[in-house]
């Protein structure tokens, strides 16, 4: 279990490490969306594990999502990436993004699995997958509602 804790500590802080390389027009840019999905990945891990679509048996503490550092390290700085190199790109965001997930998905997905970390329950990998496109759907069209209408930016 120290072992585990260790790893998923790792795997929460090291995305973190490449924060200073986006750029502060980038984090100061992309910020609102990926906090959006940020949130908006935690409620869709408590809709999950009700729904036990799948399990972290790991938890960081009583009733406290165990995908939480996966939600706000890698994925939440990921954003800032995919975003940073892919925005007003859509072909490409899109052709990154099911690179990634599958990538999450049919690679990934394993190793967690044998360390204990996360398994599927009731969900199958594509299904798993379309839940991920579903989000990057969900993140682009936030990014470009928060540019259109709050910030007032059009092109």
């Amino acid at each position: 279990m120290k072992k585990l804790n260790f790893y998923i500590l790792f795997l929460f802080l090291l995305p973190w490490l490449s924060l200073p390389l986006l750029g502060k027009k980038t984090i100061t840019k992309f910020l609102p969306g990926a906090i959006f999905m940020g949130f908006y990945v935690t409620l869709e891990g408590m809709l999950a594990e009700k729904r036990k679509w799948w399990w972290f048996p790991f938890k960081i503490k009583p009733n406290v999502l165990g995908e939480l550092p996966l939600i706000w390290g890698p994925f939440f700085i990921g954003s800032f990436w995919i975003l940073k190199y892919t925005y007003k790109k859509f072909n490409l965001y899109l052709l990154v993004n099911i690179v990634v997930d599958s990538l999450f998905t049919y690679f990934m997905l394993d190793i967690f699995k044998k360390f204990g970390y996360v398994t599927l329950v009731r969900l199958t990998r594509f299904q798993l997958s379309i839940v991920f496109l579903i989000k990057s759907f969900v993140m682009y069209g936030f990014q470009v509602f928060y540019d259109k209408v709050i910030r007032g930016v059009s092109d």
